[in-house]
């Protein structure tokens, strides 16, 4: 392990300064590679504080160039970088951060073909990649490669973050989320938008964990899925735990070399269902609070309205009639929320009940949809009288 230098001991000197990483921790840092998948919002971000950390060596994965939208939430670049590669671009601005850091870049990006062996010449990956089919491919590939992977995603307002490493004995991604959502049932952030300071925020919070993971300064986000809604500044956390049945980490996992096919057909348009089966026009990912007041209203409708908020929220405001689950119950409950009715997910904003929403229906659960806005949404369009926060 190579020492830290005069230089660096200045450098990183408030680092040094706390005893949870010291000269020690510091040093697993600049003896530390790390890769990072995806030079975008969450890359971004990931990738210039652990150069600024001290990181020794970092990766940068990426494929794709420069465009002028990207640079609202995505700081490696300038003006002046668009049309060039992200890897090149982010290379350039880390060295400028940081010349004792060592950056290697893979413009070719991260595919089935190569995932296993790239990952397996680093020490932590970060995920900050933005579809369904690549998060699917990372986490694969990292549990064949034993590798922890440092996961966040961003949704509009919203963002997720997590650990996997089913090798320390934790679950992985597909223990959480074991299928994919339906093929075009969540839009991107090229549909929906994207707040750039938010980028910054789970960006940011993936480096902590991957300073967290290699100083052991603190236990990282394994078996917990911290949540985070930016417009009313909170933060849940989720605990969950690995699943004996999971296809990719669990008892019976075959590891059989990664097909490309499989990732590409997650992302891909979705095929036309036949009538009898619950479509997603039928039971749709969001639904307005004026369409979730009308299944409620209707005689005999089979809906049924889940609170996911927290006891004290309950105790501001709440809609009759409504099954109360907390958001970090939902996994113990599974088994005994019903089937065959169509269950209509609410919290504050319509944040957390979207997260929960997208998770029942990667249990298999069809018939469930988010109310969008949540009861703050109800309370200004049928409660005026009912107690906002």
């Amino acid at each position: 392990m190579q020492p830290l230098s005069t230089a660096e001991l200045a450098r990183y000197s408030r680092h040094v300064l706390l005893p949870e990483i010291g000269v020690a921790g510091q040093t697993k840092l600049k003896n530390a590679k790390v890769l990072v998948i995806g030079a975008g919002g969450l890359g971004s971000p990931a990738a210039l504080y652990l150069a600024a950390a001290g990181v020794g060596t970092i990766g940068l994965a990426d494929f794709d160039r420069v465009e002028a939208h990207n640079l609202h939430r995505q700081l490696l670049h300038r003006d002046s970088s668009i049309g060039q590669l992200k890897v090149d671009s982010g290379s350039d601005r880390l060295t400028e951060i940081n010349p004792f850091l060592e950056v290697n870049t893979h413009q070719q990006g991260v595919t089935a073909a190569n995932a296993v062996e790239l990952f397996s010449g680093y020490d932590v990956i970060v995920d900050g990649t933005d579809n369904f089919g690549s998060r699917y491919l990372n986490n694969d590939a990292a549990v064949r490669a034993r590798k922890p992977l440092v996961f966040g995603s961003v949704y509009r307002f919203e963002g997720q973050l997590s650990v996997f490493a089913p090798h320390l004995g934790g679950p992985c991604y597909r223990c959480l989320f074991p299928a994919p959502p339906p093929a075009g049932s969540v839009p991107g952030c090229g549909e929906v938008g994207v707040l750039g300071a938010l980028c910054g925020v789970i960006g940011s919070w993936q480096a902590l964990e991957v300073i967290k993971f290699i100083t052991q300064c603190a236990p990282p986000l394994i078996g917990r899925l911290l949540t985070y809604d930016a417009l009313s500044q909170t933060v849940e956390t989720l605990n969950f735990s690995a699943t004996t049945a999971c296809s990719t980490c669990g008892q019976h996992a075959t590891y059989s070399p990664l097909d490309a096919a499989e990732y590409s057909a997650i992302t891909c348009a979705p095929d036309n269902t036949s009538s009898s089966e619950m479509s997603s026009s039928a039971f749709p990912l969001e639904i307005s609070v004026a369409d979730t007041k009308a299944l409620l209203d209707t005689p005999g409708s089979n809906a049924l309205l889940v609170d996911v908020r927290e006891p004290h929220e309950l105790q501001i405001c709440q809609i009759g009639n409504a099954t109360h689950i907390p958001m970090r119950q939902i996994p113990e409950n599974v088994d005994v929320l019903p089937r065959d009715k169509h269950l209509l997910i609410h919290c504050h904003h319509g944040s957390r009940s979207l997260r929960v929403t997208e998770y029942l229906r990667a249990k298999g659960f069809t018939a469930v949809s988010n109310v969008a806005g949540g009861i703050d949404a109800w309370a200004q369009q049928f409660a005026p009288d009912m107690q906002r926060y």
